[in-house]
């Protein structure tokens, strides 16, 4: 048996619990992981609120996407990107539908050597929002000696792009609250105040122009001053304004109508990601940890939008 976290109707965190499931073995090209830590990410409340649609027939949902842990059994032929897995690996999956929970049963090929470097919670927050900064900033084409401009740098994405912008030799202008700035400075990126005035007070700081934006925010604030700075709108890529951008012309990357999934970059992100820890070139900001049961609480603070890093579960 495993604790599972389920959604029983759809609604807010309200409607979230936790019962016992019973978990099967691993079949071929399966594994079975014991769950350290499982990363919380927006579309994991989006997925239980109606947003995404309502049938009461996909009750109860099980929630999810990314967990590490380590490796209780395996089926024939289990082998991830980096090779066969055994008994006793300590990985990092993605995707990992059901993540929240004491022991999932997925496809090998989910599971990534987990990097000694980081932390249960810091490896389960790891995965979802990596992928998503390197699909961005391949999307908006960023490379050295670009200027790039960072919607929402102080949050869980956000915080990955700073780095892995950095990384890539680009000069990287982030937006945050006053709360933010430290978080944005800490990783070598330069802090700017969003709010009126932004386009200005990024020109003072950039007055030779910025070749890129990444927006991870969705407000129209961060779509007309990306607009207004970047003069090639296929430089620009948001993973949150689905309202305006494909009339926009700007790139629109995710899972929503219209979107670009990404697929095959996100996936073979997961290896650059654990390279980068490995390299000491990034680093997983947790912004808090939650026991399993507290779910609730978890996604009432993830809501709220103020998160400077990843929130996980702790099973």
């Amino acid at each position: 048996m495993s604790r599972v976290v389920l959604a029983t109707a759809f609604g807010g965190p309200e409607v979230l619990s936790v019962a016992d499931q019973p978990v099967g073995d691993p079949g071929p090209g399966e594994v079975l992981v014991d769950v350290r830590a499982a990363g919380v990410n927006p579309i994991d409340w989006k997925t239980y609120s109606g947003a995404m649609g309502a049938d009461p027939g996909r009750l109860p949902l099980r929630l999810g996407s990314e967990a590490a842990g380590v490796v209780a059994a395996v089926g024939e032929g289990a082998e991830g990107p980096a090779g066969p897995l055994a008994v006793g690996n300590e990985v990092i999956g993605f995707r990992v539908p059901g993540a929240y929970a004491e022991r999932v049963v997925a496809p090998a090929t989910a599971f990534v050597p987990k990097p000694p470097q980081l932390s249960w919670e810091e490896a389960g927050g790891l995965m979802l929002t990596g992928v998503t900064a390197v699909h961005a900033l391949t999307a908006a084409s960023v490379r050295t000696g670009d200027v790039v401009l960072v919607h929402g740098a102080a949050g869980g994405v956000g915080s990955m792009l700073v780095q892995l912008a950095l990384a890539r030799g680009a000069r990287v202008i982030g937006t945050a609250g006053p709360d933010g700035a430290d978080v944005v400075r800490r990783f070598g990126a330069e802090p700017v105040a969003y709010g009126d005035g932004l386009a200005d007070r990024v020109r003072a700081l950039a007055p030779d122009g910025v070749d890129a934006a990444v927006d991870t925010v969705g407000t129209d604030e961060a779509v007309d001053v990306s607009l207004e700075l970047v003069a090639d709108r296929a430089r620009i890529a948001t993973i949150a304004a689905f309202g305006r951008a494909l009339s926009e012309g700007i790139a629109l990357l995710g899972n929503g109508p219209g979107a670009d999934p990404g697929t095959g970059v996100r996936a073979a992100a997961r290896l650059e990601l654990t390279r980068a820890v490995a390299d000491g070139q990034l680093t997983v900001v947790v912004a808090g940890s939650f026991p399993l049961q507290d779910v609730a609480s978890a996604h009432r603070q993830g809501m709220q939008g103020h998160s400077h890093g990843k929130l996980v579960l702790v099973p």
